[in-house]
């Protein structure tokens, strides 16, 4: 088997995590090819020593690997994604973040998941992903889709902006707000669910539009199809306002118009049988744990 590792290094909490997972794998000689910059902290700070063969561009990676582990939260994940792309190859996170609903293995249970990765018992749920085209091209956008969310917001001021909002063609609203997130299921735990959005399982064929503190407070988020383009006109009193993919940001200048559409491929995420959606809802938004139940 050949996997793929990319992380984050948070100093004391991922070390641990980080040593497990390479004796693991080195005991069942499984072939690791690591990210070529998280592999220099790993030298940096003594946490390996061996030699490893690394990656550093989506074209490095092919369907010769088994699997991607990503080592860290949600964040890392999202990044991962960018390494994978439509190669098809599954991405199993180890959480070393804080909440994580995407980074379902938990440090403590590191060794027996790993072990069900070796043995394949595990299932795939695929995400959907959103792409962007601006006009005029945004030339320094070197990656043009999101897995969680592709928001508006202002930038240089406090004034709220203007999101004139279609959907195939035809006029939905003008959003008075501080911005606008379009989110995928998987995006509708992040931010979206912060401005009060809605809760979507992975599975459904649909995207939630969410403005960020509106001014016309009954603009409430909406849920559409996922097959919808959506094409926003942002204006307001600066010349510029941001556009952010997930954690990638950039300034547009205002009336561009922004298309944002379902990409045509999909990002596998590997789900193990004990850690399901609906158990990590309970236990990171403690449903339940009131005292009544």
């Amino acid at each position: 088997m050949k996997v793929a590792i990319f992380g984050q290094y948070y100093q004391n909490d991922t070390r641990p995590i980080i040593k497990d997972i390479f004796v693991f794998f080195n005991r069942n000689n499984v072939e690791m090819v690591i990210e070529e910059n998280f592999l220099k902290i790993l030298y940096e700070e003594k946490i390996v020593e061996k030699q490893y063969k690394t990656f550093s561009s989506h074209t490095d990676l092919d369907n010769s690997f088994a699997i991607v582990i990503s080592i860290g939260g949600d964040g890392t994940i999202l990044r991962a994604a960018t390494y994978v792309r439509d190669s098809g190859i599954p991405i199993l996170g180890v959480n070393a973040g804080r909440l994580g609903f995407l980074a379902k293995v938990q440090k403590e249970s590191i060794e027996s998941f790993l072990q069900i990765v070796l043995e394949k018992k595990y299932s795939i749920t695929e995400r959907t992903l959103l792409s962007m085209e601006c006009s005029p091209t945004l030339a320094q956008m070197s990656v043009d889709f999101a897995m969680n969310e592709v928001a508006v917001s202002r930038k240089d001021t406090t004034s709220m902006i203007t999101i004139e909002t279609f959907l195939n063609g035809e006029y939905l609203n003008s959003y008075w707000a501080d911005g606008l997130i379009i989110a995928t299921p998987t995006g509708s735990t992040g931010y979206s669910l912060s401005c009060g959005g809605p809760i979507l399982t992975p599975d459904v064929k649909a995207l939630v539009i969410t403005p960020i503190a509106p001014h016309n407070l009954n603009a409430r988020p909406l849920v559409i199809p996922d097959d919808t383009e959506i094409t926003l006109k942002v204006s307001g009193r600066e010349e510029q306002y941001l556009v952010s993919l997930d954690s990638r940001i950039t300034s547009v200048s205002n009336n561009s118009v922004l298309k944002i559409k379902k990409t045509p491929f999909r990002i596998n995420m590997v789900e193990i049988p004990e850690e399901t959606f609906f158990k990590t809802l309970r236990n990171k938004l403690l449903w339940g744990e009131d005292k009544r139940n």
